[in-house]
């Protein structure tokens, strides 16, 4: 295994794609640029939630009713791995401290896709006298995305569906915030070094982008729902510790509208990846693979040709890159 870099382009139409709960929950951003920001948080649930509820894939980082109206802690959580050979729940005065941390170690690695790929700090605790903690590096981290383009929020108003108390007849009113459209950039890298420590193996890789494409898809909340993918790129090197960094920022939008803040649609623009298919090029010497997946009605320009997603591979295979499409 070694280092790949990823950049994942998805868009939202009408919803809000990240809220801020500090401030109204309106959708996160950067004022001074007018870009709508998208955290890394928010990215690692979807793909959470995918491999969870898709893929059967147990994962930690998830709310767990233990009695009711009372959600698990972290260090509650843990103890869901304090596991014999067999696979059954071990009392904690049975094991010391350091006993304890190294069943629940092998355990949660063993059994949990989500700490494997992004890491985690998981406290442990015998007693009140007596606690540790497990920190694991995430070999995969992602910066926030941002927006290709300026944004700006709407504030929406209508009626609910029920009467604001028993026996009223007047409806109660929402309020909320949102993105005409926002088209979003997030970066990633994959750190072959911290994958040697969570385990992860090539078969997590693979499910971190199946999560990445198809949970953004497939997200059916009221506020998310309508987001869609239209590109992602893994670069994959062959030299260790090598990556060209930074790849995201060479990627960049083309319009005819007179203002950003007017785009509706993905149909209004198109992605020019000019400048990062040539300093990819410029290394390619370095580069082991490039796997794609990309909407086919997406419009693509690189340098003076323009074609649509669906001619991605085919255009990355004219310029003699070793390019081939995910089976997502």
């Amino acid at each position: 295994m070694n280092r790949s870099e990823l950049v994942f382009l998805y868009d939202i139409s009408y919803a809000n794609p990240n809220g801020d709960p500090l401030d109204e929950n309106k959708p996160r951003i950067d004022e001074e640029a007018e870009l709508n920001i998208v955290t890394d948080v928010r990215l690692k649930r979807t793909i959470r939630d995918y491999l969870h509820d898709f893929k059967n894939q147990n994962i930690f980082v998830k709310e767990i009713e233990y009695e009711p109206g009372k959600i698990q802690d972290a260090k509650l959580r843990a103890e869901d791995f304090l596991l014999d050979e067999n696979g059954k729940k071990m009392a904690k005065k049975a094991l010391k401290l350091d006993e304890m941390k190294e069943n629940m170690y092998n355990n949660i690695l063993k059994n949990c896709v989500d700490v494997r790929l992004f890491g985690g700090t998981i406290p442990i605790e015998k007693s009140s006298s007596q606690k540790s903690s497990i920190t694991l590096t995430g070999p995969v981290q992602f910066r926030f995305g941002r927006s290709l383009h300026k944004v700006e929020i709407k504030h929406v108003k209508g009626t609910g569906a029920f009467a604001s108390s028993a026996g009223k007849q007047q409806k109660t009113f929402r309020e909320e915030y949102i993105l005409p459209y926002s088209l979003i950039n997030f970066y990633g890298v994959i750190n072959e070094n911290a994958a040697k420590r969570t385990l992860m193996s090539e078969n997590d890789i693979s499910l971190l982008l199946e999560g990445l494409w198809n949970g953004t898809k497939n997200l059916i909340t009221r506020s998310k729902f309508g987001q869609m993918p239209r590109l992602l790129f893994k670069v994959t090197y062959n030299d260790k510790n090598y990556f060209i960094g930074d790849l995201d920022k060479k990627i960049i939008i083309e319009h005819d509208l007179e203002d950003d803040k007017k785009l509706r649609s993905i149909q209004e623009l198109k992605v020019n990846i000019s400048e990062m298919i040539d300093v990819l090029k410029a290394n390619q010497s370095k580069i082991e693979s490039i796997s794609v997946q990309c909407d086919p009605s997406l419009d693509l320009k690189i340098n003076e040709s323009e074609f649509k997603g669906e001619k991605l591979v085919e255009n990355l295979s004219n310029l003699e890159l070793p390019v081939s499409r995910l089976d997502l």
